[in-house]
């Protein structure tokens, strides 16, 4: 027996992503799709006329979730055509039937309809996820939105802002995706009934040259399956850009996802804010002491495959020819389900560190009071005027006490400024009030306010709609 091992295994379906999305995309679910789909034409075929037996429609319906995958690769080995392997696999298991198996259709009836199907339910699976994280972002962003934060432009000290509003710039991102992700979602819709070059010749021959019953028919097995409406014109397969549009919601995830995590990295390397890390976690072979922010690490990791991943979908709606071409096959088989299965991978991460973040208030306070006098520059420049400074004096002198301070800093040193304003004899009539005048929450503006706004304009809304949905998975095997 060949030791599976040796064989490769994509590590979104063995390490990363939940069970239920490499369901949906499992060999499993196709298959037993595709008969689906051929039972629901069949009995929407005999209900407007064809004939099809009672007794063939039963024998289908008592083998619906019967696939021989052994029967159906010795077919596929044989004949090369994956749906036909399946048609006469399947005709084994149901004699009856056989022969109005696949009635009028082409292959893509069932192979788009069925990648259709796991579309819609992908997108499912992936908004229990997302709105799960906006949850739970949520929160965080209310607990910590009056707590005062160096905020960081270019990566350099700027003015204060609050660690809660900080992370509403996260949480506003992951709103937004779940807006564009549920309008891919109304833009899913069935192929349907179509045949073999889109026009519906084949039909229309089953059907004596009645158009209504054409028609009857698209719609019947498009509602059978579980959808409102099916695209009015296609080819031999549904609009290649609807890929691209679904999985460029998904790149828009993995963008969100990423900025958040790579925030939570660099805060991490400040030491204000740190990843859940598990009571026997590792963080690194050599050095004992590490905490590797390794769940966001492998956010960024994950969500760079997926941003590429959306490219991709892009070209193979740009090559499609005519009607149709092939050539999109192997490529739609690897791309569509993997871009799910990442992002899938993502959002559970997302949900774990968004639901764990520990935050160092201590160190946060440090940082922020490290900088703070010279961020209050322009303040005490006017609290020095009201005081009867020479508002050009005062920032001279600002000036050059602001470099003295730098040359102390970069020699390994406290911040001295606070003292040499306090020493300075322009600012003597300042000195008793120099606590009260650096005083963070001083320097915070209405961030704790912009907060409780957005929440309660943007944010409760938004999750209204899902009030019903549970809770997503943090399911962190590695």
């Amino acid at each position: 027996m060949e030791d599976p091992r040796k064989n490769y295994k994509s590590p979104l379906a063995s390490r990363y992503a939940s069970q239920a999305m490499r369901e949906n995309f499992s060999e499993h679910k196709k298959f037993v799709t595709w008969r689906r789909l051929w039972l629901a034409l069949a009995e929407c075929e005999a209900e407007l006329g064809l004939s099809i037996s009672d007794e063939q429609l039963t024998e289908l319906r008592e083998h619906v979730e019967h696939v021989d995958f052994e029967l159906a690769e010795r077919y596929e080995a044989e004949l090369r055509h994956d749906v036909m392997a399946h048609v006469h696999a399947w005709g084994e298991v149901c004699p009856k039937a056989r022969g109005i198996i696949h009635l009028g259709a082409t292959s893509c009836f069932v192979t788009d309809n069925a990648e259709l199907i796991s579309l819609r339910d992908g997108v499912d699976l992936v908004r229990v996820q997302l709105v799960s994280a906006i949850r739970k972002l949520r929160e965080f962003v209310l607990e910590w939105r009056s707590l005062p934060v160096l905020g960081l432009t270019h990566y350099q000290p700027a003015q204060a802002t609050t660690l809660g509003k900080r992370a509403a710039l996260w949480l506003q991102d992951l709103c937004y995706n779940l807006i564009d992700l549920d309008h891919a979602h109304e833009q899913i819709r069935f192929r349907g009934v179509k045949g073999t070059t889109g026009s519906q010749a084949s039909f229309l021959e089953l059907f004596g040259g009645d158009g209504s019953k054409v028609r009857a028919l698209d719609r019947a097995v498009t509602e059978r399956m579980g959808f409102q409406r099916s695209f009015a014109v296609t080819g031999q397969t549904y609009p290649r850009q609807l890929d691209f549009r679904v999985v460029q919601v998904l790149s828009g995830i993995a963008q969100s996802a990423a900025k958040f995590a790579l925030d939570m990295r660099l805060s991490a390397g400040r030491r204000e804010l740190a990843e859940p890390f598990g009571k026997k976690q590792i963080g690194s072979s050599a050095m004992p002491w590490k905490r590797n922010p390794m769940r966001s690490e492998r956010i960024g990791a994950l969500a760079r495959f997926v941003i590429a991943t959306a490219d991709n979908t892009a070209h193979t709606a740009a090559n499609q020819w005519f009607e149709r071409t092939l050539d999109d096959s192997a490529n739609r088989r690897i791309a569509i389900a993997e871009a799910f299965l990442a992002t899938d991978a993502i959002l559970q991460l997302v949900n774990n560190v968004a639901g764990g973040i520990v935050v160092h208030e201590a160190v946060i306070r440090r940082n922020l009071e490290m900088e703070l006098p010279f961020l209050a520059s322009e303040v005490l420049l006017m609290k020095a005027v009201q005081a009867g400074v020479d508002r050009q004096d005062g920032h001279e002198r600002i000036r050059q006490l602001s470099q003295e301070a730098s040359r102390a800093i970069f020699e390994g040193e406290d911040n001295p400024m606070r003292d040499l304003l306090a020493q300075d004899p322009l600012f003597r009539p300042l000195a008793g009030e120099l606590d009260a005048i650096l005083d963070p929450e001083n320097f915070r503006g209405r961030a704790p306010e912009q907060v409780l706004e957005f929440v309660e304009a943007e944010v409760d809304p938004l999750l209204e709609r899902y009030a019903d949905l549970p809770d997503g998975l943090d399911e962190i095997r590695v």
